[in-house]
């Protein structure tokens, strides 16, 4: 039940075609998450900004060589806001792993998927702590090292991952 409830509410975001409806969505996500809008709506902006500033730059561009309107700038914008939103409200309430239980293959990818997730950010956080234990004062240009250097592990660690993890799947048979 929750399953169709879900895809009939992010489809209903999916097809409005008006951006006074999606910030009605938007409002009446707030007043439904009252507690925790805040909290969502920082964690919404800081997972769609670059995506969102990107896009719009690209579209600003464009219509400075073509006739085009700009409102339609807003309404992308306030359509993935309001689908983010409504992902992370509804994963806030809903544990993810009963979600897709209903089918064998994508509770097994989400298994996946989800302890790639912890194993990264756990080796991100050991890697920032150990930096902050050996330096003193912050110098530039050892944390431009550090990031190109954790940048390229994890580069490095992501490719090896994913070789691993295909051929994994592929002994399931997930991939033909």
């Amino acid at each position: 039940m929750k399953q169709i409830s879900f895809i009939i509410v992010l489809f209903t975001i999916l097809f409005l075609k008006s951006s006074i409806y999606l910030s009605g969505v938007i409002l009446i996500l707030w007043l439904i998450s009252i507690k925790d809008s805040f909290k969502l709506t920082k964690r919404v902006i800081k997972s769609i900004f670059l995506f969102n500033l990107g896009i719009s730059v690209a579209y600003l561009i464009m219509s400075i060589f073509k006739d085009i309107d700009l409102s339609y700038i807003i309404y992308i914008n306030l359509k993935v806001f309001a689908m983010t939103y409504f992902v992370f409200w509804f994963f806030s309430k809903n544990n993810m792993i009963q979600f897709f239980s209903f089918s064998r293959d994508l509770s097994y990818l989400l298994t996946i998927s989800l302890s790639q997730i912890y194993s990264y950010k756990k080796t991100y956080e050991d890697f920032r702590l150990a930096y902050k234990a050996r330096i003193i004062k912050k110098l530039r240009k050892r944390e431009e090292g550090f990031i190109t250097k954790t940048f390229d592990f994890f580069l490095k660690k992501a490719l090896k991952d994913s070789k691993e993890r295909s051929l994994a799947l592929k002994a399931r048979g997930f991939f033909d």
